[in-house]
């Protein structure tokens, strides 16, 4: 919330207090057929009960975040971040269908009007209200492999079924130490039994204190060939505020640093090669590119110059807007792997057909993706960040088999 200027937060407790407004409006319309009084009022109370207590708590943590321990304010900043948005939308939806419902009386006649209109605005209502604690309390962590299949003619033979296991986007502060959930995941990724793992950044929220206790949980990641990694945006300390540089800089090198531990080679713009059979592959990592306000750390020609002769390339690059902009038709490598975008955490999956509204914004925002003979694959990334909560737009991990 730090971020958020008092202006803003004044325009979101208003906006707050205004729908709930109008939600009591037609919620009394609801009420008022009851023939309880003190029920009625009970309900009353309890709905300006939460109302206050939520504008109240946004106000108080605004006022005093400076002074909460980081762990501490990640906690509130979520949890509150998840009241609103259980709260917000549902009461919008129910607005907007009873509304609806009201002025277009002439579809129903009175007495349908009296009992249609209210149970349909309470299902609108309380509908959106259980779906959106479902992805708080239960989607969250429900992890989903996704298997892929890449085929591209610079394949050496010896590559043939090369199995790679692609993750992004852990954010391991939003975990809250919670070590056990990510067992799963990792249980998941081994059971693959994977040639390479890599991993596309934002290992963190902010803060290198985050990674405290992790280093056991994902040191027990195993890959045949080896395990990779890049940095994300938010593995550059770059949304706090510091101290001094000196700070910001010992935070960065402390992240840098745990990928040693846990067995992960970091690529800092710089490519390797992986050998078999006297065959071998190149696997290249830029630093964050993206376009603004996301920094540009990543410089693709000094991670090509090691690699340029081997025939097939793999990129690991955070931000899936780096793969149009400088990989396709540039380059002659062969698979992009990115993440940044969570799928926005909340979309429609239904077979081969995928929508969320992060498509207003990135072209490239989830799965596979394939211009000439270069693909492109966006993570939906395994942990979250803001909303607590994922709509449709499962943890993901990616299982991608390589053949010629």
């Amino acid at each position: 919330m730090r971020a958020f200027s008092n202006f803003s937060i004044f325009l979101l407790c208003l906006a707050i207090l205004v729908i709930d407004v109008l939600a009591f409006y037609w919620l009394q319309s609801i009420t008022q057929l009851m023939n309880m009084p003190n029920l009625r009022l009970s309900i009353h109370i309890a709905f300006w009960f939460f109302t206050i207590g939520l504008i109240t708590s946004i106000g108080i943590l605004k006022v005093r975040l400076d002074n909460i321990h980081p762990q501490r304010k990640h906690l509130l900043i979520t949890s509150l971040y998840g009241l609103t948005v259980s709260s917000f939308i549902p009461k919008i939806i129910f607005i907007i269908i009873i509304s609806f419902l009201y002025f277009s009386n002439h579809v129903l006649s009175e007495k349908e009007s009296l009992v249609v209109i209210p149970v349909i605005g309470l299902l609108a209502g309380f509908l959106p209200f259980f779906v959106i604690i479902y992805a708080i309390f239960k989607a969250l962590y429900r992890f989903k492999v996704h298997h892929l299949h890449v085929k591209t003619k610079h394949a050496p033979a010896a590559f043939q079924g090369l199995k790679i296991v692609h993750i992004s986007d852990l954010h391991l502060g939003s975990f809250n130490f919670r070590y056990h959930i990510l067992d799963r995941a990792i249980h998941l990724i081994n059971h693959l039994e994977p040639d390479l793992i890599f991993f596309t950044g934002d290992l963190v929220n902010n803060f290198a204190w985050e990674l405290k206790g992790w280093g056991e949980v994902m040191d027990k990641l195993k890959a045949k060939k080896g395990k990779f990694a890049v940095l994300g945006n938010h593995d550059y300390g770059d949304y706090s505020s510091w101290a001094t540089p000196q700070l910001k800089k010992s935070n960065f090198e402390s992240i840098k640093y745990f990928y040693k531990k846990i067995g992960f080679k970091l690529l800092l713009n710089e490519g390797t090669s992986i050998h078999k059979d006297g065959l071998e592959i190149a696997v290249l990592g830029v630093e964050n590119w993206g376009n603004p306000p996301f920094k540009k750390y990543g410089d693709l020609d000094k991670a090509l110059e090691s690699v340029k002769q081997i025939p097939i390339k793999i990129l690991l690059s955070h931000d899936p807007t780096h793969w149009p902009e400088e990989v396709v038709d540039h380059t002659d490598i062969c698979l992009t792997l990115s993440g940044h975008t969570h799928g926005m955490q909340a979309g429609v999956n239904l077979k081969n057909k995928q929508w969320s509204p992060i498509k207003y914004k990135y072209k490239h925002w989830a799965g596979l993706h394939k211009e000439g003979d270069q693909y492109l694959n966006v993570n939906r990334g395994l942990g979250w960040l803001g909303f607590p909560g994922r709509l449709g737009m499962r943890p993901e991990i990616t299982c991608i088999d390589i053949s010629g």
